[in-house]
């Protein structure tokens, strides 16, 4: 019987979401424990669909979306607590623009044919979150997926192209078709179990009671 697939629903800018990777590979490990074996493969999602192709500065964004610089140095302090708590160092100050993010799913995408997608989504999150590096950016993206064992100058000619552009369109549409508005979501056999960041503990009961349950299904 093939492993059985977690599919993550994530944007490369979403803070949960890099803290949802953290919390999901304790998760495996305490099933690893329990001799459950499970792949991931990373879906997209955009936060901001609407976002210009060129990004926007990140401070101007942010005062729009949360309407004072106070409010978003609180949210900032609620979500430096949380990622101390799973050995993410968030480095806000960093951050200059907030990026579309299409071109970086298009990457991902990609490297799910080269099993590099746990890499590649963990490359960028350190370039974005850790580095405050623009992940909209074609050389930006190329040197990610290229410390996660890609070939840049290939990454450069697929974002020159339209490769991968439709499917990434799709699957974010799709997700949205199925009611998912908040990430990281997570999908076992076809059904979405939860969403959002949550305990490592609390992941694994729910991924092992779920495939009790559904892997008869899928088997």
């Amino acid at each position: 019987m093939p492993m059985p697939i977690i599919t993550v629903i994530s944007d490369v800018i979403c803070p949960w979401c890099f803290i949802g990777k953290r919390q999901l590979e304790r998760a495996l490990t305490v099933l690893a424990g329990q001799e459950l074996g499970f792949a991931v493969a990373w879906h997209p999602y955009q936060l901001n669909p609407d976002m210009p192709v060129e990004g926007v500065e990140r401070a101007a964004y942010r005062a729009a979306k949360f309407g004072s610089p106070e409010r978003g140095r609180e949210i900032d302090a609620r979500l430096a607590r949380a990622g101390e708590a799973v050995g993410i160092d968030f480095n806000f100050s960093a951050m200059r623009r907030t990026p579309n993010t299409v071109a970086a799913h298009r990457v991902i995408r990609a490297a799910g044919a080269e099993g590099r997608q746990n890499e590649v989504v963990e490359r960028l999150f350190a370039a974005y979150f850790l580095e405050g590096r623009d992940i909209g950016d074609p050389d930006v993206l190329a040197a990610c997926d290229a410390a996660a064992g890609g070939d840049a100058a290939a990454t450069r000619a697929l974002l020159a192209s339209d490769a991968h552009r439709a499917e990434v369109l799709a699957e974010d549409h799709a997700a949205r078709r199925a009611g998912i508005s908040g990430v990281p979501s997570f999908v076992l056999a076809n059904h979405v179990l939860f969403s959002g960041a949550l305990p490592a503990e609390t992941m694994a009961e729910a991924f092992a009671e779920a495939w009790k349950v559904l892997g008869r299904d899928a088997a």
